[in-house]
């Protein structure tokens, strides 16, 4: 195609004032204008506007292709907003992009904070667990919310997490002359009549927020007792090694924690555990740890549920070795792929050795003792020793 035939284009609170010449000829050409309801109202798109479906949905948008459209969006269609889902569907001769300064950086400016040093977040369309992983004392974090009631319930869960020192910059309608920044403290939150759209950035106070490393305490996870205890978790995930947008295949995941931790050194997981109960414990930590969009849980066997599964770059199992599972991994996985087992049965130790010997890695014996109380004394109370295999496939 030798132009476009779709235009994204941002749009802030100042409207068709504040269109770049580009956007609004783009605008004047459109025979089809698709937006939110106030984006369409801002731009002044009367009858060629389509609002957007609920729930939202870039298919009516796909089915014009050929006919002069245009995208209404926010800001910068791509920070948190519906560029990115657009574009996964076009190839870029087929879209052009006019983009508009975000809220992010419209709230930064009027607050005088270094865009760069902020955490932002889209929280319009999320729970407030998302903050789980950045909170702590010093952090400012600048966030999208749904709407103007949005803002107390925001303050309530602060202070149900023990940050309710944070202050808390109320922005609603960024960049328009209906601008409002207001300020209160989250346990003192007061402010009525906020008018969306709404963003709030938190100066965080409080804490003392999530450990970076490995190793978080166990009684920090919803568990029936079947989880990698602290320290094991944290010699595991060294070995596993996690980096920023890997995939970890987690099979008789227990309790999860493992996944949790590699969600929250930057990758994802998929979680497989074969007892329902313990997949809702899953679910639920993986709720408490703000990483939800990041750990999927899939119940079943591990041999069955591995099929169809997005490739991985590690591979942990946790619970329910065998001979079988770990020749049917060697043949699935590709090059390169880690491979982490951990057993505590005699049967387990066996098999583990007899792997080591035949496909190589490393094979290491994790014993611990803690110390504890003996008549009026104290004595070392071993743990379960665990036999770790490790191997790169």
């Amino acid at each position: 195609m030798s132009d476009p035939w779709l235009t994204i284009i941002g749009i802030g609170e100042d409207g068709h004032a504040g269109l770049s010449d580009a956007s609004r000829e783009a605008l004047a050409h459109a025979e089809i204008i698709f937006g939110g309801p106030r984006h369409l109202e801002l731009a002044g798109a009367g009858g060629r506007g389509r609002p957007w479906p609920i729930p939202f949905d870039i298919e009516p948008v796909l089915a014009e292709k050929g006919r002069n459209v245009v995208v209404l969006t926010s800001g910068d269609p791509f920070w948190f907003g519906a560029g990115g889902r657009i574009a996964d569907h076009l190839p870029t001769a087929e879209y052009r992009t006019f983009p508009a300064p975000s809220v992010f950086s419209l709230a930064a400016a009027q607050l005088g904070w270094s865009i760069q040093h902020i955490t932002c977040l889209g929280l319009h369309a999320a729970p407030f667990g998302r903050l789980v992983p950045v909170l702590h004392p010093g952090a400012r974090i600048i966030a999208t919310v749904r709407d103007g009631a949005a803002p107390a319930a925001l303050a309530a869960w602060l202070v149900g997490r023990g940050f309710g020192a944070t202050r808390l910059h109320v922005l609603e309608r960024m960049g328009g002359p209906r601008q409002r920044v207001r300020t209160c403290r989250a346990d003192a939150f007061d402010l009525a009549d906020i008018d969306a759209p709404v963003a709030v950035a938190l100066d965080i106070t409080g804490g003392p927020g999530l450990m970076r490393g490995f190793g978080l305490a166990d009684d920090l996870f919803a568990t029936d007792g079947q989880i990698t205890k602290r320290t094991v978790r944290a010699i595991t995930l060294s070995t596993l090694a996690p980096r920023p947008g890997a995939l970890l295949w987690d099979l008789g995941a227990g309790s999860g924690s493992i996944s949790v931790e590699w969600c929250l050194a930057g990758g994802r997981a998929i979680a497989v555990e074969a007892r329902a109960d313990r997949a809702a414990n899953i679910t639920e930590n993986a709720a408490r740890f703000g990483i939800d969009g990041l750990l999927q849980v899939v119940v079943g066997s591990a041999r069955e549920a591995v099929d169809g599964l997005d490739a991985p770059d590690a591979v942990f199992v946790g619970g329910g070795a065998s001979n079988e599972l770990i020749a049917d991994l060697w043949s699935m996985l590709a090059p390169g792929v880690r491979i982490v087992v951990n057993g505590v049965t005699l049967e387990t130790e066996a098999l583990l050795a007899s792997e080591h010997a035949a496909r190589g890695g490393a094979l290491m014996r994790i014993d611990i003792a803690e110390a504890a109380p003996l008549g009026r004394m104290r004595g070392w109370a071993a743990a379960r020793p665990v036999v770790q295999w490790s191997v790169v496939r």
